[in-house]
Parts: structure tokens; sequence; C-alpha cells
């Protein structure tokens, strides 16, 4: 029976991974940052330790993956973590430098598959290079930077791949699903202005489906781009206003034109205060005025992923939200 460890597994996209893998037959370790979200988490036969992997020796390190099969990376910063400028050191160390040591080691302990959870920020930013978000803004960049690093510590004896990973809905215990933010932007407002585009929905069992179909027929220095369904910002914020029962709300389209300028004085006060955004919240408006939209079936037949009621999943997720 192969093993796999999980970087992250108490963690909401970790926590699906894990049962994924114990479903289809795997061995599975995990170590990840304390406390646990919940008592009696896993089934026992997980090896479940809490503790941080970068605070480790090398050797420690080795000895935790060896006869290791697979190593899924479910861990790191993502764009909501608004940190001291500049924001691009911040990203580097959290995500770009771990990743690179933990794949080094990982070939080193003999690790065949590595498994990255990435952003579908990535792949945008490589498909809309009129945008220059890779220029501009330290997430995307080091996102970018991250896959790269891990790809060549894995040449010549480890698999590396990476999900990009779009808005993702589901709920495990003990943990309030971070749509909250969206609730509370919605909640009690008359007007709720947004842009024109849209996103790439999925469940997070998807991810977790796609995680083992990476494993297991993933091909090497490959990003895959998963998705479910994809839905507007104005549809979406509209279910947000409906579940809150705010009849009177209107969510109200505008043109990038009007939304910017208000958009990119809001990382003028973050850099007044020495904060810098990943994504820059000018180059957020262009990036949320256009529809970033991926294909399920250019990743599903290859990653094994299923179809799910995403909508379905979105609006129990969201009433979580609501309750909490």
């Amino acid at each position: 029976m192969k093993e796999v460890f999980v970087l992250g597994g108490t963690g909401f996209l970790g926590y699906y991974t894990v049962k994924e893998l114990l479903q289809r037959g795997y061995d599975v370790s995990t170590i990840s940052l304390p406390p646990m979200p919940a008592e009696d988490l896993f089934p026992s036969g997980v090896d479940c330790k809490l503790g941080d992997l970068n605070e480790m020796s090398d050797d420690e390190i080795l000895n935790q993956l060896k006869g290791k099969y697979a190593f899924i990376y479910a861990a790191g910063a993502d764009e909501r973590v608004v940190p001291d400028a500049p924001a691009m050191k911040f990203f580097y160390e959290a995500n770009v430098l771990p990743t690179q040591r933990l794949a080094r080691l990982a070939k080193a302990a003999g690790v065949k598959k590595f498994v990255l959870f990435g952003s579908y920020f990535a792949h945008f930013t490589e498909l809309w290079t009129d945008l220059n978000l890779k220029e501009h803004n330290a997430y995307p960049r080091t996102r970018l930077l991250q896959e790269e690093v891990a790809y060549m510590e894995g040449e010549g004896g480890m698999d590396v791949m990476t999900l990009r990973l779009p808005y993702i809905f589901g709920v495990m215990p003990g943990r309030t699903p971070l749509w909250t933010m969206f609730v509370d932007r919605v909640k009690d407002q008359s007007v709720v202005p947004v842009l024109g585009g849209g996103t790439a929905m999925v469940t997070v069992q998807q991810v977790a489906e796609a995680a083992v179909g990476a494993i297991e027929n993933g091909k090497h220095r490959t990003g895959y781009a998963i998705g479910g369904i994809n839905m507007k910002h104005s549809e979406f914020h509209q279910i947000i206003a409906d579940l809150l029962g705010q009849t009177e709300t209107k969510v109200v389209v505008m043109p990038l034109e009007q939304m910017k300028p208000a958009m990119q004085k809001m990382d003028e006060e973050a850099l007044a205060h020495g904060k810098e955004h990943g994504i820059h919240i000018g180059d957020t408006a262009d990036a949320q005025d256009r529809d970033a939209y991926t294909d399920p079936q250019d990743t599903m037949p290859v990653l094994g992923y299923k179809e799910y009621d995403v909508r379905a999943e979105m609006i129990e997720t969201l009433k979580k939200c609501i309750k909490a």
C-alpha cells in the first residue's frame, strides 16, 4: 500500500484530501500547524502530527518522508494576507523558499510524486499578458516562481504537478469558511457594486479528487487549472443577498473606469500604513472585469475528478458563514 504525506492535513483542503486518499486505499501521514480544529478529525489509522515542518532540520524532514510515495503540499499564504511592504519579500519567504526546500528533500527521500496546491492567478497571469500582473504584483509572480522551483527540484527523479485553484466551496469541522468576507461586504447594504467579470468555482471534494488524480495520472511540470462551474461576480453577490434575506439589495455591475480609481486608492492607503497587497487592488479591478473562467473538460478527463453541484455546495457554505 502506497504512503502519502500531506503537509497541512488539518486545513480545509488538506482535510478533504486526506479523506479522499484514505477512500482510495492509501496510507496517510500529515503534519499541520496547531491547534487541531476539532477532536477525532481523522480515523485512528492516520498518522497526524502537529508542528511546523519549516522549523525542522533536514534530517528530521527526511526521516518524516522516508518510504513515502507522494507528497501533497496543502499549505502556504494566499492573496488574502496583506503583509508589510514589500509584499514580494513576504510571499517569497512564505511560499517559494519552503516549497523549494521541501521539494528538494522530498526527492532526496525517494518521493516519486509531488502535488502543489497553487492558485489560478498563476494561470491567468500567464494568459492575460496585457495586464502585466506578473510585473507589478508579488502574489502571482511568486506563485509562478513557486511552481517553477518545485518543477526544477523534481527534475530527474520526482514528478511535480500544480493544481491552480479557483474559488473553492465546502465546510469542515471546526473551521469557519473564508467566504464570510464576502457576506460582510453584502450584509446591510442597499447597493453592492461589482465589476463585470466572473470566476471559476469548484467544490473542495473536487480539489481532493484532482489532487489524487494528479498523483496517479498527472504529468511532470504541468499546472492544472481545475474548475467545476463558472459564474459572474454579480450572480455570486446576488446569491449572498438572497440568502441574507435582503430583498431590496441591488447588485449593480459598474464600469471598470468608475470602480478602478476607488480601488487604486485602497492601495495608496495600504502603502501609507506600511502594507502592500499581494495583488494590487487596482490590478484586481482589471482582473475582476474579465471572466476568469476555466473549462472542466481541459482537466477533468486527465485528473479524474467528478462533477458535483457546485452551486448547492456554495449555498451551504454561505449559509454557514451567515450563521457564524
